[in-house]
């Protein structure tokens, strides 16, 4: 057996994430609480936990010295992200189909549909960052101006404003169709039939685990995460306790698959379908705030596996 090439410069990065995530991740379940507020949103949430991390990470090697508040200091990466996302949504032109007589609609369809009817829509970004700061966190006005990088003296200004127009509920999605791919897929999952899953996917199909790691390719994902979720891997220390089972379930205007081990939800999966197969899979097992929630609101028992293997 070849030995694999060094590469020194990957392991010097992999043992400071390491290190960063020692004193980092416990501020995880405060920050996706903060995204989730700013984005009304529990995958964008997670997309913008994981976006603020990898940028304090990078922010942390260029500082001369920590920062004396690791919370609010990642709040405040938080809010800078969140803040230039909302700056370059409204400079973003709108895009006009010619065969539509309907209305523009913006480049981001998520975005819309998950701002539509919410706060978002009624708050500005930085009176929506002001409120969640001081009244779901309890920061100070001067922490919450540091955060925001602006003065108290705006924040008082934004708090007002913001409290006043807090009273639009959140809306009231469509139950969507499926594709029949979806079905296809669970019938296969729960025969346990790898063959079939592998042709539903497409042969550039990728299965991401957000925050932890990616798989390119119909037949790694064969080979890696269904083997293991279907059969078990216990070389790896997983073996299976039941038969895992795939259902179908409507939530918050999409489908999605709750993956069963015995009476519990152990891993929520989005899906991008292509065609008749399935283009994408986004496997939230170690994103616990996301798994939590959306369970939780599925009135489905469920077990939490941690960010990464063995945190637990």
């Amino acid at each position: 057996m070849s030995t694999p090439p060094a590469n020194p410069l990957g392991d010097a990065v992999n043992a400071s994430w390491r290190r960063f995530l020692d004193t980092y991740e416990p501020l995880r379940p405060d920050l996706y609480r903060y995204c989730r507020h700013l984005t009304r949103s529990p995958w964008d949430a997670e997309d913008m936990t994981q976006d603020t991390l990898a940028r304090a990470f990078v922010s942390l090697g260029l500082m001369a010295a920590p920062p004396r508040n690791p919370r609010a200091w990642l709040f405040r990466v938080a809010s800078n992200l969140w803040l230039n996302r909302m700056r370059q949504t409204r400079e973003l032109p709108a895009v006009i189909d010619p065969e539509s007589p309907g209305p523009a609609t913006h480049t981001d369809p998520r975005s819309t549909r998950e701002g539509a009817g919410t706060l978002l829509a009624q708050l500005s970004p930085q009176e929506r960052a002001s409120v969640v700061l001081k009244d779901a966190f309890g920061l100070s006005l001067e922490e919450v101006a540091e955060a925001l990088s602006t003065t108290t003296g705006a924040i008082k200004a934004a708090l007002h404003r913001g409290r006043a127009r807090l009273v639009t509920p959140e809306p009231v999605r469509e139950v969507p169709v499926a594709p029949a791919v979806l079905d296809a897929f669970c019938d296969a999952f729960n025969a346990r039939d790898l063959e079939r899953l592998t042709a539903l996917l497409l042969d550039t199909a990728t299965l991401e685990y957000p925050g932890f790691k990616v798989e390119h390719g119909a037949e790694v994902i064969r080979a890696t995460s269904l083997q293991g979720t279907l059969f078990g891997c216990p070389e790896g220390g997983f073996e299976l306790v039941a038969p895992p089972r795939c259902e179908l379930r409507a939530h918050r205007g999409e489908s999605l698959f709750l993956w069963w081990s015995g009476e519990e939800v152990h891993a929520v999966v989005r899906v991008e379908v292509e065609g008749d197969r399935i283009a994408r899979l986004r496997n939230y097992y170690h994103s616990p705030e996301v798994l939590s929630e959306v369970c939780r609101e599925l009135g489905v028992p469920f077990r939490t596996h941690g960010y990464r293997p063995g945190s637990a």
